[in-house]
């Protein structure tokens, strides 16, 4: 048998005994040890969106290793009303969850300008600072993480976030994919559009931005999505096809993943919440099952 595949075996036989490791070493932790998250907050002045942004930190207080992924979270603001520290806890507690570095980034108040797609507005003008955002992820916040924790070395990195934070998070790693890994996009605003859909013009296979991102980018085999939409998320319905937008415009962006390549379970889980809302409870129900798909 060649050397080289034998090295092959051996690199992928200690990476399964180092999760292994990880797993034994949460599972058999003191309860109170495992729900005990470490959480601050810090405050990051940015000169691209000209405002200050408080960074939501939590970290599991009792952890050895430099190694951690990180996860940063568009609407951060939102993660104490969803209990986030809860949700961490009882997934710590139960062996469902290695340990992570989560960073939640507030949102400003001029959040349809800020979140978007960096490289289109939408019909209606909105987007303009979704270029100066991404540059604040890549030139602010990443190394302001750097410089004050140096404790950490972030092994990789995700994204996420909600509505339009999810439609800023997927633009970002989609277009960024040497960066990111993993992203996780919850009721996701991907009706966003070049013209308006009552212009007689309009043609949701073409006028869908997103979508055409995908459909114009290429295939990157490492990335992850996850997906989550309810079926309350509205109640428009703009094709009359049954399936109100929200959901339409989710599956159909999935559509344009598997015809690049990728496959479900595998590289993107969807997940449909039954009298699931436009709102913080409902994706505080989805988020575990995001942190478990990716980091488990």
């Amino acid at each position: 048998m060649p050397g080289w595949i034998n090295r092959i075996g051996v690199r992928i036989y200690l990476k399964f005994i180092k999760k292994s490791i990880l797993l034994y070493f949460w599972a058999n932790m003191e309860k109170e040890n495992l729900k005990a998250i470490a959480a601050k907050i810090d405050i990051l002045t940015s000169a691209f969106l000209e405002r200050d942004v408080h960074l939501y930190i939590y970290l599991p207080s009792v952890f050895n290793s430099k190694e951690i992924p990180l996860l940063l979270i568009n609407d951060g603001q939102d993660l104490e009303v969803m209990g986030f520290d809860k949700i961490l806890s009882e997934l710590y507690d139960n062996g469902n969850l290695l340990p992570v570095f989560f960073v939640g980034i507030e949102c400003g108040p001029d959040r349809k300008n800020e979140y978007g797609t960096a490289n289109f507005i939408d019909y209606l003008g909105r987007g303009t600072k979704a270029f100066a955002y991404q540059q604040f992820i890549f030139k602010e916040l990443l190394p302001f993480l750097k410089k004050h924790y140096k404790h950490y070395s972030f092994k990789e990195k995700s994204f996420c976030g909600f509505s339009m934070g999810g439609l800023s998070a997927l633009d970002i790693v989609w277009n960024h994919p040497k960066e990111f890994k993993n992203v996780g996009v919850f009721s996701g605003s991907f009706w966003w559009r070049s013209i308006s859909q009552d212009d007689p013009s309009f043609d949701e296979t073409k006028h869908r931005i997103m979508h055409n991102q995908i459909r114009n980018g290429k295939y990157y085999r490492w990335l992850k999505f996850f997906f989550e939409a309810g079926t309350l998320d509205e109640i428009a319905d703009r094709n009359n096809n049954g399936i109100i937008d929200s959901i339409d415009d989710t599956l159909s962006l999935i559509d344009e993943l598997v015809k690049k390549g990728y496959t479900s379970g595998k590289n993107f889980r969807y997940l449909e919440l039954k009298d699931g809302s436009h709102d913080v409870a409902t994706w505080g129900k989805a988020f575990p099952e995001f942190l478990k798909w990716v980091y488990q």
